[in-house]
């Protein structure tokens, strides 16, 4: 299979540029051992979903960024990147950035705009570059160490990627989990 690879070019520098940017806000309330308890006000954000092994979320996304929206305004890229497996689809999210009060509506209609609702997670922490290994051992170590501290979780894990491709070193991804937190 031959790979075209100016359709990578701006995946590529996209990825290489998200050091430095925004980051999605949220309050510390606990640390544990191995995890943490966090509140996340509520954010706008662009969202689309596909089949599972699609890699067109991302270029959704992109575009809609890059101005493929009925403003045909330019939005600077946040961290981190939200992606979440549903009942046979795959989800991923771009917190916008808060200086964007009103976001334009996307061209493409997969693309939604839609408001996270505030809420308590739990979060853990692992370095390296993700994978599906990755994310289950962490995922599961996080749902163990929840009932362990009798922390009911209400929600799916969602992973949040920080890092571009060719940051080698330091690399920064997590797993959260919705929870009841009082």
């Amino acid at each position: 299979m031959k790979l075209n690879a100016m359709k990578f070019v701006p995946l590529i520098i996209l990825l290489f540029m998200l050091q430095g940017y925004e980051s999605q806000p949220f309050k510390m309330i606990k640390s544990y051992d191995n995890f943490e308890i966090r509140y996340y006000p509520s954010v706008a954000m662009v969202q689309t979903q596909n089949s599972p092994g699609s890699e067109q979320n991302f270029r959704k996304l992109f575009q809609y960024i890059s101005g493929s929206n009925e403003s045909n305004l330019k939005i600077a890229m946040t961290t981190p990147v939200h992606m979440e497996k549903t009942a046979g689809n795959e989800k991923m999210s771009f917190v916008l950035p808060s200086n964007i009060k009103q976001p334009p509506s996307p061209q493409n209609k997969s693309v939604k705009i839609i408001q996270s609702k505030e809420a308590y997670f739990a979060a853990i922490e692992y370095g390296g570059y993700s994978n599906t290994s990755k994310v289950n051992y962490y995922t599961k170590l996080l749902q163990e160490s929840l009932e362990e501290n009798k922390i009911k979780f209400t929600g799916p894990p969602v992973v949040l990627g920080y890092n571009s491709p060719y940051k080698f070193f330091n690399r920064r991804n997590e797993i959260i989990i919705e929870i009841d937190y009082e």
